[in-house]
């Protein structure tokens, strides 16, 4: 089985759902919860809990949060290298849930944006291995040279290599044509859709995807309540899977990593990409339905 390296984010989320349309101004009603996010972390954590040899390096702030995010990775049985910072606390990501459903997030990425070159491990990057690395970390100027390491010592270890968008609003900001430059050797590429419009300026997923055929081998648009699609650079017509139906929906928050972490496996152990993205939107259903962004043990 193929060993999985995840660069990425280390968060711990407070989800507020409003149990009634916002209040401006005033006091809404909420349920507040405390969980692990990041999407590198979640992903990472999916990963090991599922069955894949995984490593996620990261860096957290030495403080209880940052000890209890180190702690509950090694409970899912990922192989956790944190570089802990001695002056930025562990990230945090407040997680405004309306009454609808709709997500809106104010994120403060603390250490994460401390990552350095220096905080990779080198023996995690080796031939037959695999980089998945998480958008946030090029997106973030402190710790994109982290990100261009990392995608550079995997280039020369011979890893195939995955890069997430990871979010549309800050992608904007930083622009498509620096993002694409960077990420171009990666041989597979995760967006939602309006991730992949922020790409390509195409509102039609497919469209937008087989546009980012000219970059990445092969992408993946994840498509929330419609499942995702994959199209390749050899491919007339993208495939696509539907979204698997859920009883209730508890949490949609980090949803689209389990999706990832569904893909990734299947992906690398060569099934069809119908059945990989099968995999993924299982996955992803089986994370809307229980409470928090990481997998309950």
């Amino acid at each position: 089985m193929t060993r999985v390296v995840v660069v990425g984010d280390l968060m711990t989320d407070a989800v507020a759902r409003a149990r009634y349309p916002l209040a401006r101004a005033s006091d809404t009603p909420a349920i507040v919860t405390m969980h692990g996010g990041g999407s590198g972390a979640n992903i990472a954590s999916w990963l090991a809990v599922e069955g894949t040899e995984v490593a996620f390096i990261g860096r957290r702030g030495a403080d209880i949060t940052g000890r209890n995010r180190d702690m509950e990775l090694m409970g899912y049985g990922v192989d956790a290298r944190l570089v802990m910072d001695p002056e930025r606390p562990t990230g945090t990501c407040v997680v405004l849930v309306t009454h609808k459903g709709e997500r809106t997030m104010l994120s403060d990425p603390g250490a994460n944006a401390a990552l350095s070159p220096e905080d990779l491990p080198r023996d995690l990057f080796s031939q037959g291995g695999h980089l998945h690395l998480s958008g946030y970390t090029l997106i973030n100027e402190g710790s994109r040279d982290a990100g261009l390491a990392a995608l550079e010592l995997a280039r020369r270890a011979g890893m195939s290599v995955s890069v997430d968008c990871s979010s549309s609003a800050p992608l904007e900001r930083t622009g498509a044509e620096p993002f694409l430059e960077w990420t171009q050797n990666a041989k597979l590429l995760f967006a939602n859709a309006d991730q992949a419009k922020v790409l390509t300026g195409r509102d039609d997923p497919a469209a937008a995807a087989k546009v980012l055929t000219a970059w990445f081998p092969q992408v993946v648009v994840k498509l929330n309540d419609d499942g995702a699609l994959w199209f390749g650079n050899n491919r007339p017509d993208p495939v696509k899977a539907a979204a698997e139906a859920v009883d209730r929906v508890v949490d949609g928050t980090g949803a689209g990593d389990a999706f990832t972490a569904g893909f990734l496996p299947a992906w690398l152990g060569g099934k069809p990409p119908a059945e990989a993205l099968a995999d993924g939107c299982h996955l992803a259903s089986r994370a809307i339905s229980h409470l928090g962004a990481r997998p309950r043990l």
